[in-house]
């Protein structure tokens, strides 16, 4: 049998919201140390990772490893049943074809439950190397997310540039071009709104913006995110989840030379 319950139950609602876009149908992953998913989106240029440790939820029970396949949609559709203050609880009994989801208001004066069928997803799981970065970058999400959104307007991939003066972020269309420089900034009495840059050698590599706008969907959960670069591996942008875990998309860069000749 496997049973999670999440007080904060919004916190699932906006894990949701923020991969849906790019996966459609995965494998969430029950063991005894946690809730997880690893899935490609259907173009299989990026990936998403999550883990929600068992020791952040309120209660947590998970009987033998499990993997249950969901369509993210519906999974949605679900949630959005819940209010922003309801308590969350999801359980699968072994061997079940379907997950109910349990909603209780703050004050226990109503208690919905909802049953879905699950779905058999055939996924690989792919062993992510922990890696050296040349580059990791610590800043506000909202900036982020501002700055992908902004870039968005004028051109369609954004070339990430890490030196000791600051992380550039530049993009070119038919329009025109843009660039945006932060630079480290170590707010000592707001440590959210800090942009901490830890670079060991610089680096420059470009990026399809579509996915970066993507990605910062998840910045609901986290006042920081962090983006580790290097030149031969793909980006990881990672949103810390409260004292729980994480959400982390990675994503290939383009190769310039393509982009020359194309």
């Amino acid at each position: 049998m496997f049973e999670l319950r999440l007080v904060q139950g919004s916190l699932l609602k906006k894990v949701l919201e923020a991969i849906r876009e790019l996966v459609t149908d995965a494998n969430f992953d029950c063991s005894g140390t946690g809730f997880s998913l690893q899935a490609m989106d259907s173009s299989h240029v990026a990936l998403v990772a999550l883990l929600l440790r068992a020791e952040g939820f309120e209660h947590y029970r998970c009987d033998r490893n499990l993997s249950m396949g969901m369509n993210l949609n519906n999974m949605a559709k679900m949630l959005r049943c819940a209010g922003n203050d309801d308590i969350i609880t999801l359980k699968a009994d072994d061997g079940s074809d379907t997950v109910t989801f349990m909603f209780e208001s703050p004050k226990q004066d109503k208690i919905s439950d909802f049953e879905m069928k699950l779905m058999d997803i055939d996924s690989e799981h792919l062993g992510i190397p922990d890696s050296e970065y040349q580059a990791i970058v610590r800043m506000p999400s909202a900036e982020f997310m501002r700055i992908c959104k902004d870039l968005s307007s004028i051109g369609d991939t954004v070339v990430i540039s890490v030196t000791k003066e600051g992380v550039k972020f530049s993009t070119a269309g038919e329009i025109g071009s843009a660039n945006i420089v932060c630079r480290q900034n170590q707010t000592v009495d707001k440590p959210e709104e800090a942009t901490i840059i830890e670079m060991q050698e610089p680096v420059s590599l470009t990026f399809a913006l579509r996915y970066m706008n993507s990605f910062t969907k998840a910045s609901s959960l986290s006042e920081q995110v962090t983006i580790s670069l290097s030149s031969e591996l793909p980006v990881v942008v990672e949103y810390k989840i409260a004292e729980m875990g994480y959400i982390r998309f990675y994503l290939a860069p383009k190769i310039e030379d393509e982009e020359m000749q194309s």
